[in-house]
């Protein structure tokens, strides 16, 4: 559902009404001190309470991890739940009415809200039904077979509320239409009905299916999975698109899976429903399935949200079928996995098995030691290059350096790159340890192109030596340091908010990283002598929680912020000098590359113009490691 941008006022009212001591005070257990409440805090471990609940300023602190906000952050942050999900919860509970900006929408807004909870109702109904008939007698083969084909416990089969879809072709329409009065359209938005296409009337969906609820991130059921029992084709049936359910966005059993994954730092992609409970029964808990869809960036960011180390692990088959579903399965992932922002592993069991079919021989700490010996996607690939190859063949041997090629061209990650072509040239030389590096030199030619010419001996002789900038700190870019501590001083000081604008300005620089941009157009909206120009800004930039995330910390004075922010002159100055520095470097990169392509002698005007402006912006630059003396890196 679409959810219309809401209004301000709903939002203010709900901090007004969303005490937040209140609502802290049923995930955490607080005590008074002074004016304020102290607890565990709940984002991470720690014996010693450092998580701080303001009543006067309706926010928490942690001074362990940092994690800050109000009222309605908190719940996003512990639930890692959207912004309007939230808002819709909290505003139901403390009764207050939902405007959105454009008053013409709030009429439908009320509407969805309506069909969505009805939809729930529905799902839950059919769910209890499916759950009751699977222990009558008709049901009885269904359960026998997760019993003894399975081997599921009773405490699983009613954890993952498993059931029985009788053979009928109007059991559930009667019982959902005639006995519990549900409309019959609302029972089929919910996707467990159809019309007949000749007669008139309805039938049943799900038919003589054991039945799997799929269930959303708070655990209410959102849609079915139904497996025959019989030899009709499909095998697995899912419920289809609905108001509640997307196929491509969701991702079964995250509702049980997403602690787990929280806890060990790692989430289990496996293909089917089966696979991922079996896992769940042994007691591996950071498993989910994908639903036999590639996995689409929506589904992969929100697994993203519950492992730091933003490590997945996806395990099908190991035999060709599942080498296929498994590249499939990759789908929007490859970018991420090249550019080193997901660590992908994959595991392939043995002999061909799926994950439930390997634990009927094999206990739960065999398969975690498959798990922790899982290789890393590249690692996976090269691997299946080789596979029935001989690299002491010529065609085979250039085939195989071909796609290696092809694998190193996408690594955007210079270290990652580097440590592959010396991996792959080892592979190449066959043994022979004189040959690495002319195999190191040949994939490099192929991966990068050597250039044009050297440049000039003018620049060589002329141009100010100046360290190159590295965009890559132990914890953050230069870059990200030196942006996000002027947007700290543009929120927190007001008085240098007219200065930090005028020399954006007179310097001709914006803000390079995408977030940043993003929370200077926002700020941007407000005059420059707004008086709560921090709550202004957080109430629109809550809507986008991906983004807040990145830049949370930019809201929030620490004890050592606050007293380098007394010297803003000097760090605004810094700051400045950095991002032009960025700025001055992306232009000599340009001009260099200009410069390569141009012939002196046929164009010799051009030749001299660009190699001009490289000097000149080496000169800038030397200008500039002046002014950066002073040291960004000490203050975020």
């Amino acid at each position: 559902m679409q959810i219309p941008r809401l209004h301000p006022d709903t939002i203010e009212e709900i901090k007004l009404r969303a005490d937040i001591v209140d609502v802290v005070s049923e995930y955490v257990v607080l005590r008074k001190r002074g004016k304020d409440f102290v607890g565990l805090c709940p984002f991470h471990d720690e014996k010693s309470p450092s998580f701080t609940v303001s009543p006067n300023k309706q926010m928490y602190y942690c001074f362990g991890c940092q994690a800050a906000g109000n009222a309605i952050k908190f719940v996003m942050d512990l639930g890692k739940r959207q912004f309007a999900d939230v808002v819709l919860d909290l505003a139901k509970r403390y009764q207050v009415p939902v405007k959105t900006l454009e008053p013409e929408q709030r009429q439908e807004l009320q509407r969805q809200i309506s069909l969505r909870d009805q939809l729930y109702t529905v799902l839950a109904s059919a769910a209890q039904f499916y759950q009751h008939t699977l222990r009558q007698s008709q049901g009885q083969k269904a359960l026998e077979y997760l019993e003894k084909n399975r081997q599921f416990q009773q405490g699983t089969i009613q954890q993952f509320g498993l059931g029985y879809a009788p053979a009928g072709w109007e059991t559930l329409y009667r019982y959902l239409v005639e006995s519990k009065h549900y409309p019959v359209q609302l029972v089929e938005q919910a996707g467990l009905i159809k019309p007949r296409k000749e007669g008139g009337g309805y039938y049943d969906v799900f038919r003589d299916r054991l039945m799997i609820p799929i269930r959303d991130i708070q655990g209410r059921v959102i849609a079915f999975g139904g497996r025959t029992l019989t030899d009709e084709q499909p095998k697995y049936l899912n419920s289809p698109e609905t108001e509640l359910f997307s196929k491509g966005k969701m991702l079964f059993a995250l509702d049980e899976a997403k602690d787990g994954i929280s806890k060990v730092d790692q989430a289990v992609v496996v293909e089917g429903y089966f696979d991922a409970i079996a896992l769940h029964a042994a007691g591996i808990n950071n498993a989910v399935a994908s639903l036999g869809t590639a996995l689409s960036l929506e589904q992969v960011r929100l697994l993203l949200r519950y492992t730091e180390s933003k490590q997945l692990i996806l395990n099908f088959d190991a035999d060709k079928a599942g080498i296929t579903a498994t590249e499939r399965a990759i789908g929007e992932i490859a970018n991420l996995a090249y550019k080193g922002e997901v660590q992908l592993k994959i595991l392939n069991l043995p002999n061909g098995k799926d994950a439930d079919e390997y634990l009927h021989s094999h206990t739960p700490a065999d398969y975690q030691q498959l798990l922790a010996n899982a290789p890393l996607w590249l690692d996976w690939q090269i691997k299946n290059i080789l596979e029935n190859r001989d690299l002491k063949q010529a065609t085979d041997f250039q085939q195989v350096t071909q796609q290696i090629v092809k694998i190193l061209q996408n690594i955007v990650n210079s270290d990652t790159l580097n440590y592959y072509v010396s991996y792959c040239a080892e592979i190449l030389s066959l043994g022979d340890t004189r040959l690495i590096p002319l195999r190191v030199e040949n994939l490099l030619t192929q991966i990068k192109p050597g250039s044009k010419k050297s440049p000039p001996q003018q620049i060589h002789n002329q141009q100010p030596k100046t360290p190159k900038l590295s965009l890559v700190t132990t914890e953050r870019s230069l870059l990200e340091r030196a942006e996000a501590l002027l947007l700290i001083i543009y929120l927190h000081s007001s008085q240098q908010r007219q200065i930090i604008i005028d020399d954006l300005e007179t310097r001709n620089l914006e803000f390079s990283l995408s977030h940043h941009r993003f929370l200077w157009q926002q700020i941007a909206e407000f005059t420059v002598d707004e008086v709560d120009l921090i709550s202004s800004v957080q109430n629109r930039y809550l809507e986008l929680a991906e983004e807040l995330d990145i830049v949370s910390h930019i809201f929030h004075l620490n004890e050592k912020n606050k007293t380098e922010i007394l010297r803003t002159p000097h760090v605004i100055q810094a700051a400045l000098a950095c991002m032009e520095r960025v700025f001055r470097e992306k232009r000599y990169r340009y001009f260099m590359e200009q410069w390569e392509k141009i012939d002196p002698e046929t164009e010799p005007e051009k030749d001299k113009y660009y190699a001009e402006a490289m000097y000149i912006e080496k000169i800038h630059l030397q200008d500039l490691e002046k002014q950066r003396q002073f040291s960004i890196t000490d203050l975020i």
